[in-house]
């Protein structure tokens, strides 16, 4: 893909080197020049110094021609605009703006804008650590829905091997957390439950 990174901070450079690395076509803008000091040293895209929301600084980093743009910086103002720049001006497929301010978040999506407010990311993952440990967690792939829960290991399985445990259909052992907060992925392997253990299980819903 070709991808546009907005703001060259430690969140942007560290996302911007990311997508180098996996073999995107990555172009930062920034309007500091000593701010792409913080890329990787093997970062090999393309950097654009300027103002973010002039069109012409848009178009030397290849806006006309990318498929997403991420806005980063520590704006939110400036993210939302050169956001709201790229997918009315410049017809971006995919759009991306990150916002600090929580009552911020709902007002810019209604412009169908994808926003991430770190805020709301940090509260919800904090709680969730608190108070949802044992909850069962759903992702979605497509039009297919997988939960994933954290069961404590029953005393008659311990000394087993994982291959021993019966599930319910459609059910699959996805890992094993132990007693030392570790885990281990279940691929099929040789794995010997032991006191402490708690199985995370996998179920496809739909």
């Amino acid at each position: 893909m070709n991808i546009i990174v907005v703001g060259c901070g430690k969140v942007g450079a560290r996302l911007a080197s990311s997508l180098d690395h996996e073999g995107h076509d990555v172009s930062i803008v920034d309007k500091h020049e000593e701010s792409f000091e913080m890329l990787s040293d093997t970062f090999g895209g393309f950097k654009t110094c300027g103002i973010p929301i002039d069109q012409d600084v848009l178009k030397r980093a290849g806006i006309e021609r990318c498929d997403a743009l991420a806005a980063v910086s520590q704006d939110d103002n400036l993210n939302i605009m050169v956001s709201q720049l790229a997918r009315e001006i410049f017809n971006v497929p995919t759009v991306l703006a990150r916002i600090f301010d929580p009552k911020r978040e709902d007002v810019f999506s209604h412009f169908g804008l994808y926003t991430v407010c770190p805020t709301n990311i940090t509260v919800a993952a904090i709680r969730s650590a608190l108070t949802e440990r044992d909850k069962p967690q759903t992702i979605n792939f497509d039009s297919h829905t997988i939960t994933f829960t954290t069961q404590t290991l029953p005393k008659s399985l311990i000394g087993n091997l994982a291959s021993d445990i019966e599930l319910e259909e459609n059910q699959s052992l996805y890992g094993v957390i132990h007693a030392d907060f570790s885990i281990t992925l279940y691929q099929g392997q040789k794995l010997r439950f032991v006191s402490g253990d708690k199985v995370i299980i996998s179920n496809i819903v739909d």
